[in-house]
């Protein structure tokens, strides 16, 4: 049984670069860019309108933005290298507000681009980031910053593989991270080590997320399958298939019910996980997808949104319930 999704809203020329990665709350999407500023856009509103605008966010340009589940905590991480870290407004404000920086490059041996992708935990309280060299890093982002909560090693020091994106299941308790070997790692951050490996990709994993429960691991990349794993023991419990070429972004509808994937090639994909079927797939751009992203369901309708080298947004609506 295949589902219908409608393209409802387009807003062309969202950024002046490629967009390369998307952030959503219950009200916002928050959009980031190869230009220096972050774009916040109304979803609660049917016009989606620009909201807010964060200017000069990243001198050199930004390639991930997070948010915590609970919409409180954004994080965006620089082509510089820098880390920020951005407060939903509260009471007083109308606006997200600048909540201080995390420089990864600060220590001994700590270089200038350290963090590449990142990820919030569920209260915003936790960030993981990647490095160049394979590392993996938790920070208490309401504690002392300049100190790793955890540092993973996916190597021999110094060694290990390009880590391209990293996630957090909702509780913290795990952190689990992609590489440019095709190699999928999972850390309990309670013991501080390595749970397992995951087997099954060879090429680049570009993207990965754990499902909102926590009981499963999605992972793609240039194999061009998304694989599925089982948290609690890391056991391949299956494949997705349909993508015909590289695989750049992943997203778990709010229920686990749903995967949505985008690619190099355009094409956006939904898939239902009981059934390990594609139920739908659009391709409103042949230039390359970069990011995927379910809006929080916050009516009777399931919407996400696209973005990628186009640098337009594109929100797309379940055609049934209306």
């Amino acid at each position: 049984m295949s589902k219908q999704y409608l393209t409802t809203h387009t807003i062309d020329n969202a950024h002046k670069t490629d967009i390369y990665s998307l952030a959503a709350t219950p009200t916002v999407l928050l959009s980031a860019s190869g230009s220096s500023t972050l774009h916040i856009h109304a979803t609660s509103q049917p016009a989606i309108p620009l909201a807010q605008s964060l200017t000069g966010a990243h001198k050199i340009g930004c390639h991930h933005v997070a948010v915590s589940s609970n919409g409180k905590i954004a994080a965006s991480a620089g082509f510089g290298g820098e880390v920020k870290i951005w407060k939903a407004p509260d009471a007083d404000t109308s606006d997200w507000q600048p909540f201080g920086e995390l420089d990864p490059a600060k220590g001994p041996g700590k270089g200038a681009g350290e963090a590449w992708a990142i990820a919030l935990s569920e209260d915003g309280q936790y960030l993981a980031s990647t490095t160049y060299d394979g590392r993996i890093n938790v920070w208490d982002l309401f504690g002392d910053r300049s100190e790793r909560l955890r540092e993973y090693e996916t190597g021999s020091a110094g060694s290990g593989s390009f880590g391209l994106c990293v996630d957090l299941s909702r509780d913290g308790k795990y952190t689990a991270s992609g590489h440019q070997s095709g190699a999928v790692y999972v850390f309990n951050n309670d013991t501080g080590r390595l749970q397992y490996t995951l087997p099954g990709l060879v090429k680049p994993i570009r993207t990965l997320a754990f499902s909102p429960a926590g009981t499963r691991i999605a992972a793609a990349g240039d194999a061009g399958v998304i694989a599925i794993y089982d948290t609690k023991h890391g056991e391949h419990v299956g494949n997705l298939t349909g993508h015909t070429a590289w695989i750049t972004s992943i997203d778990w509808s709010d229920t686990g019910e749903y995967l949505l994937s985008g690619a190099f090639d355009g094409k956006v994909k939904v898939w239902a996980i009981d059934r390990a079927a594609c139920v739908a797939t659009h391709s409103e751009t042949d230039k390359a997808l970069w990011a995927v992203k379910w809006l929080p369901k916050t009516g009777r309708n399931e919407m996400f949104c696209t973005a990628g080298a186009n640098r337009s947004l594109t929100f797309y609506r379940e055609a049934t319930g209306a």
